[in-house]
C-alpha cells in the first residue's frame, strides 16, 4: 500500500479490479483504494499472473503493507516481484528474493540487473542485493529477520542493526509527535517499536496525547464506531435494526478531524451581508445566450466566483496563510480557489489552480470539471491540496445562511446563501427583488475587522452593480 497523498498512513480498499489467476501487465490498474484525501486507482507495475489479494474489499491497510502478490515469468525485469512470506509480519515486509511465491520451479532472479530489487506497489526499486528467497513456509535462518527489519525501515534492503525497527506509520507518528526512535524502548515482537512505545514516549502522562496526523485521528464522540470493519464495507445494523452504525473512515474521518483542529486553532469570526443580487442574476441569463460562452456552463456561482477573484485583487491581505512554526503570516500572490463539493464520501475541497489568472469562459471550465470529477468520485489528493481561499454554496439546499469553518491553512471562507424573491426597496420604491446573502468566516489572527469587513462588501457590490467585474478589474 503506498502512501498516495502527503503523509498518508493508511487506505482502504474499495474494489479489486483482479483475481487470483489473473494475467496482469506494466500499468495496469489492479485496485481501487480510498484515502483520508480522495479515492484513487493504484497500478501494477510489472507483467505477470495474480497469486494473492492479501485483503479483501472494505478493509483499512497501513501504508507499506502487502496488499497483491503477483507471479512473474521467466526474463522478467526486476520490478515485476513484490515479496511474500509465511506470516503476517513477514507478509508486510519485502524479502531479499524478486518472486512474491518463490516456488522451486520459478527462474531465480540472479538474472535481474545488479544492484536493483523490486518492492512494494508503488514504491519503485530499491537498491540492493538480489538473492533468490525459499519456498513459501521454508524460512531460512537470518532471512526473516533481515527482511522484516528492512520492511519496518521503509525500504526494501537489509537495515542496519543501528536503526530503530519501526513500521512506516509509526515512523510517521514519531515524526509528528517529535519522538527521537532510538531512544523508545521496543516492546513489539523481534524489537519492534509500536505506537504505544511512541506514545508512553512522548506524553508521560497519557490523558494528554499528542496530536496524531489527520489521516489516523478519531473523529469526536464516535469511539464505537471508529474501528472500521475488515471485511464489511457496509454499514452494520444492530441486533434490534433501530440503529445503524458506520465505520468512520476515509474522507469523512480526515474532515472531521480537519474541521475540529481548525475550529479549536484558528479564532473564527463570521460576518454577513444581504443584498440585492437581481443585476447579476439578469446578467447570468444573458451570459447563457453569449457566443463566447456557448457550450459552457454558467451559474450565479460563476459570476460569485469572479467577484470574490477581484476583490482578493482589492484586498490581497485576505489571502494568506498562519505559519505558527515561523510566526509569519504567508501572504498567497496566487489564488488556488476551493470550492466545497459534497459527495457520497463525505465533504471535499478540491480547488482550481491559480484561478485568479483564468478569464471567464476558462473559470467556468474549470468550475465544470471539478464539479464533475468529484460526483463521480475521481478527485485526486493533489486536487484538494494547495487551496488558499474556498467558497461553499449552501444556497443550493435553500439554506439562506451559516458559519462556515475554515478549511484548514486558509485564512477565509465564503458561504453563498439561497437566492430568493423577497421585498426590497428599490429607487425609493418596495419592490420584488432577488436577494441573497453570504457569510464570511476569517481567521482573526491575520484577518482583522476592518479587512473582512472591505472584502466582504467588496464582493457584495461586484454582484449587486456587475459591472464592476469590469472597472475594478
Amino acid at each position: 500500500m503506498p502512501d498516495v497523498g502527503e503523509g498518508l498512513t493508511e487506505a482502504e480498499i474499495l474494489k479489486w479490479y483482479v483475481q487470483p489467476g489473473d494475467t496482469v501487465t506494466d500499468g495496469q490498474v489492479v485496485c481501487e483504494v480510498e484515502t483520508a484525501k480522495a479515492a484513487v486507482e493504484l497500478p501494477i507495475p510489472f507483467d505477470g499472473t495474480v497469486h494473492e489479494l492479501r485483503f479483501p474489499e472494505g478493509t483499512t491497510v497501513d501504508v507499506g503493507e502487502v496488499i497483491i502478490s503477483v507471479n512473474v515469468g521467466g526474463g522478467a525485469a526486476p520490478e515485476a516481484a513484490a515479496p511474500e512470506a509465511a506470516d503476517p509480519v513477514q507478509a508486510q515486509a519485502p524479502a531479499e528474493a524478486p518472486a512474491p511465491v518463490a516456488k522451486a520451479e520459478e527462474p531465480a532472479a540472479e538474472s535481474a540487473p545488479e544492484g536493483r530489487q523490486p518492492v512494494l506497489v508503488g514504491y519503485g526499486v530499491a537498491a540492493t542485493s538480489t538473492k533468490r528467497r525459499a519456498r513459501k513456509g521454508a524460512v531460512v535462518p537470518g532471512q526473516a529477520s533481515a527482511a522484516i527489519q528492512g520492511e519496518l525501515n521503509g525500504h526494501g534492503g537489509v537495515a542496519t542493526a543501528a536503526r530503530p525497527l519501526a513500521k512506516p506509520p509509526v515512523r510517521k507518528l514519531a515524526k509528528d509527535l517529535g519522538v527521537d526512535l532510538a531512544t523508545v524502548t521496543p516492546t513489539g515482537p523481534d524489537g519492534i517499536i509500536t505506537r504505544e512505545d511512541v506514545h508512553k514516549a512522548a506524553a508521560p502522562a497519557p490523558t494528554v496525547p499528542a496530536p496524531a496526523p489527520v489521516a489516523e485521528a478519531p473523529a469526536p464522540a464516535a469511539t464505537p464506531a471508529a474501528a472500521p470493519a475488515p471485511a464489511a464495507a457496509a454499514p452494520a445494523l444492530s441486533a434490534d435494526a433501530r440503529e445503524t452504525r458506520v465505520p468512520i473512515k476515509g474522507v469523512r474521518k480526515a474532515t472531521a478531524a480537519a474541521m475540529v483542529g481548525s475550529a479549536f486553532t484558528a479564532p473564527h469570526v463570521t460576518e454577513f451581508v444581504t443584498f440585492d443580487i437581481t443585476r447579476t442574476m439578469k446578467l447570468v441569463e444573458e451570459l447563457k445566450s453569449d457566443k463566447d460562452m456557448a457550450g459552457l456552463r454558467v451559474n450565479p456561482l460563476l459570476l460569485i466566483a469572479k467577484a470574490v477573484l477581484v476583490a482578493v485583487r482589492r484586498n490581497p491581505e485576505i489571502n494568506a496563510a498562519w505559519d505558527e512554526a515561523a510566526q509569519e503570516i504567508v501572504l498567497k500572490h496566487y489564488v488556488n480557489l476551493g470550492i466545497a463539493a459534497a459527495t457520497p464520501r463525505g465533504l471535499i475541497v478540491p480547488n482550481i489552480k491559480d484561478a485568479h489568472a483564468q478569464t471567464l469562459p476558462e473559470l467556468s471550465r474549470s468550475l465544470s470539471e471539478l464539479v464533475a470529477t468529484a460526483r463521480e468520485g475521481k478527485t485526486t489528493p493533489a486536487a484538494m491540496q494547495g487551496g488558499t481561499f474556498t467558497i461553499t454554496n449552501v444556497g443550493v439546499f435553500g439554506v439562506d445562511t451559516g458559519t462556515p469553518i475554515l478549511n484548514p491553512g486558509e485564512s477565509a471562507i465564503l458561504a453563498v446563501g439561497a437566492i430568493k424573491l423577497q421585498p426590497w426597496v428599490h429607487k425609493g420604491k418596495v419592490k420584488p427583488r432577488q436577494v441573497t446573502t453570504l457569510a464570511l468566516s476569517f481567521d482573526h489572527r491575520l484577518v482583522d475587522g476592518e479587512l473582512g469587513s472591505k472584502f466582504l462588501a467588496d464582493v457584495a457590490a461586484i454582484l449587486e452593480e456587475p459591472k464592476r467585474l469590469i472597472t475594478w478589474a
